[in-house]
């Protein structure tokens, strides 16, 4: 298959070069657009109000590479108009891995990974969007080591990069272009190559008060926080599937948006 690859941690990211690497290792075609530095929680954003620059780069990935100074919809969207080569056509386009998992309706709109695998949607492209579970203890290791991830966690990273690629044929296969589906895979932390694969509907999480309240100069910074998760109970979630170390597979059809639900607002 020819595919386009794209992530929101950037250019730089192991866990995109892992991805990148097992799908090619599976004879695939891979063409990497990518963000110059990370975007993440940037959702399907582009850059309307300035202009953006696109830069071909070698950063050893074996594939025609190109950074983007921009959002992941913008590199899916200049990578598909303009950086590509004319005569290869794409069969999927696929975002990740991410560096943290992405599941439940109190994250997913709000992720750049998701947002670059939408845009390959928007294109009429089957798309993916792979996301790495990661404990707040893991994820300020990888910040300490400028994303370098030790062995152990490597490891799994590997594992859910060789899942990842084993997939992409078969959920490119059962969707249809212009479909305006988004299959999104959460890998579990310690992913094991045996691991179960989940269909799972996203948990719905509340995530309110994400700034702290304003400094003396006026300005609100960034705090991460869990929410709290209001799922159904008796019902898969994406969270659930792989805190049980399960491969959670989220179907986001944005085809079924605005249809009635058992929901009435008057």
């Amino acid at each position: 298959m020819n595919l386009l690859a794209t992530n929101d941690d950037g250019i730089g990211s192991a866990f995109l070069h892992e991805l990148v690497r097992a799908l090619r290792a599976e004879g695939h075609t891979l063409y990497v657009v990518a963000p110059k530095m990370e975007q993440s929680w940037i959702g399907a954003a582009k850059s309307r109000h300035r202009a953006v620059t696109s830069a071909k780069v070698d950063v050893g990935l074996g594939c025609e590479t190109w950074s983007v100074d921009g959002t992941p919809s913008d590199c899916v969207n200049i990578g598909l108009a303009h950086l590509l080569p004319r005569d290869h056509r794409i069969d999927a386009v696929v975002s990740g891995i991410n560096i943290g998992r992405n599941t439940s309706l109190g994250f997913i709109l709000a992720s750049g990974t998701i947002g670059g695998a939408w845009e390959g949607a928007v294109h009429g492209y089957p798309a993916m969007a792979f996301s790495q579970e990661m404990s707040p203890a893991l994820y300020e290791r990888l910040r300490q080591t400028s994303g370098q991830p030790d062995a152990e966690l490597l490891a799994t990273v590997r594992i859910s990069a060789a899942r990842a690629a084993q997939l992409v044929p078969e959920l490119a296969a059962a969707t249809p272009s212009r479909s305006f589906i988004v299959h999104n895979l959460n890998f579990p932390l310690r992913c094991r190559p045996d691991a179960e694969i989940a269909r799972t509907i996203p948990a719905h999480v509340i995530v309110p008060g994400l700034f702290s309240p304003a400094a003396d100069d006026g300005t609100h910074r960034f705090i991460f926080k869990d929410g709290t998760d209001c799922s159904p109970e008796g019902q898969l979630t994406d969270h659930r599937a792989i805190q049980s170390g399960r491969i959670s597979h989220t179907i986001i059809d944005y085809r079924a948006l605005g249809f009635p639900s058992d929901t009435s607002v008057s």
